[in-house]
């Protein structure tokens, strides 16, 4: 059996930078000592915008800009990357919520064997619940589940109404 672990959007925008807030700040370090003591395959997303982003169609909704490539706000909370420093991880770029790369990844890297996949990050009511919702699409029948301590939305309300529909979707909340 494999374990895959995917870390969603734990960058310096959505911890403290221009989206951060203290619900993202408050859970870094244990989404960091999760990483360091798992066992595993890591990926990593990371929410990836241009600079023309307030002028794509997320921009328009959410005209705030953050995490564009290259940028100090798109790289990495620093505890984050230090816990992946050890670790073997892909990194998925994304352009929006979910990825579609992402069940591809996980494919070709369980090479026909069980696996389950546990998710964590940013924001759990936004790219945490896209990642898991696609992921459970893709593999109906694996172990699909999220660490809620190492999760953060937007509100905390947000937060746990996000728990509420992956629960429902029979995504394994922790």
């Amino acid at each position: 059996m494999k374990h895959f672990l995917v870390v969603v959007d734990m960058q310096k925008d959505f911890v403290d930078g221009s989206l951060g807030s203290s619900e993202a700040q408050s859970i870094v370090s244990s989404a960091a000592e999760k990483i360091r003591n798992f066992d595993g395959k890591i990926f990593v997303t990371l929410d990836t915008h241009s600079a023309d982003y307030l002028s794509t169609s997320e921009g328009k909704k959410l005209p705030v800009e953050h995490c564009i490539k290259g940028s100090d706000g798109w790289e990495l909370d620093n505890d984050i990357s230090s816990a992946l420093s050890q670790k073997d991880y892909t990194a998925v770029e994304k352009p929006i919520f979910g990825s579609l790369i992402l069940p591809e990844l996980i494919r070709k890297e369980a090479e026909n064997d069980d696996f389950t996949v546990e998710l964590m990050g940013l924001c759990t009511d936004i790219c945490v619940i896209s990642n898991a919702l696609i992921l459970k699409a893709n593999f109906p029948d694996a172990d699909i589940s999220v660490d809620s301590k190492c999760c953060a939305g937007v509100t905390p309300a947000l937060h746990e109404a996000a728990l509420s529909t992956m629960k429902s979707c029979q995504i394994n909340v922790m």
